[in-house]
């Protein structure tokens, strides 16, 4: 999938456009979403926990980690040893969700088009002083998905308004600067074009027909 570069900056009325397009396009499923997370990734973690779960049992049925006697005292082998199991588990779960997160962040991003090394070294970063704060930041700031264009079917970005590969109309754009627009405007806000019912009739959504005192100029 193409990657489609973020300009440096923006009007803030763009990013709340792909913001409302993101929350009216985008639906989700957890199981979806959740493939998403890579299996190495799973299995590793899976590895490592299995490996801690043994290996803090064993050092604890031995005493060494409480002075030659199990932890915690007063419970036979078998109940300190699940003690134990449940305290390893207790750590593992957050860890692992964080990771999960990690990878989940890293193939979601590569997948809107974003920077997916510099999110994922981003949530990274902040987890040890701010834990969660890398992730609602991506989740508010992320690009929305690229689809397929309802003409041609290629793939098209959010933020494209024409296609690149037929020139379809995908969102109401002035046909002079090519700047959205609302489709019950009658000029261009941005360079006060004519806005013609030809500019916008590809792009129009199936509706009742507008009232006359709306309806864009011919």
């Amino acid at each position: 999938m193409p990657e489609y570069q973020q300009p440096a900056s923006e009007p803030f009325s763009e990013k709340l456009r792909r913001i409302r397009f993101r929350m009216k396009k985008e639906t989700f499923r957890f199981s979806d979403e959740i493939r998403l997370v890579p299996r190495w990734l799973v299995a590793t973690i899976a590895i490592l926990y299995v490996v801690a779960l043994v290996t803090s049992i064993t050092l604890n049925l031995y005493g060494v980690t409480n002075k030659g006697e199990p932890w915690p005292p007063g419970y036979p082998l078998a109940g300190g040893a699940l003690i134990m199991a449940a305290t390893v588990t207790g750590i593992a779960i957050p860890i692992a969700c964080v990771l999960f997160l990690i990878g989940y962040v890293n193939r979601d991003a590569k997948r809107r088009g974003m920077n997916s090394t510099l999110w994922t070294l981003l949530v990274i970063t902040l987890v040890p002083a701010y834990v969660a704060t890398g992730f609602i930041i991506y989740f508010l700031v992320r690009e929305p998905l690229p689809y397929d264009c309802p003409h041609c079917g290629s793939l098209v970005s959010a933020r494209f308004n024409y296609c690149p590969n037929c020139d379809y109309n995908l969102h109401p754009t002035c046909a002079r600067c090519r700047r959205e627009v609302n489709y019950t405007n009658r000029y261009c806000p941005y360079c006060g074009f004519t806005l013609r019912g030809k500019d916008l009739e590809e792009a129009a959504p199936p509706a009742p027909e507008m009232q006359p005192e709306t309806r864009p100029l011919t």
